[in-house]
């Protein structure tokens, strides 16, 4: 994510381009863990419950996301990483 936002992408580019990415991700590594024997029928239907609700997320997310302004854009996402960092290092400092 902060790469696709160093490059200067935003808003629809920035979605396109971070489910595409995310997607060839999830593919291999399903199959490496098929390979490895490690993915079950069971983690395969979570999974795909999983990847249904991010994807539903993200058509709801578009038409807001579409309507903010680049910078204010780019606000929102620089405030999540701070805030999916923090919670890393709470979570780390905690443990």
């Amino acid at each position: 994510m902060p790469l696709f936002l160093f490059y200067g992408l935003a808003k629809g580019a920035f979605l396109a381009t971070e489910a595409a990415s995310s997607l060839g991700i999830y593919l291999s590594k399903s199959v490496t863990f098929e390979r490895f024997g490690a993915l079950t029928s069971d983690l395969v239907l979570k999974g795909l419950a999983a990847g249904a609700s991010l994807m539903a997320g993200a058509f709801i997310a578009k038409r807001f996301v579409l309507r903010l302004e680049p910078d204010m854009f780019r606000l929102i996402m620089d405030a999540i990483m701070l805030a999916a960092g923090l919670s890393i290092l709470w979570t780390a400092a905690s443990s």
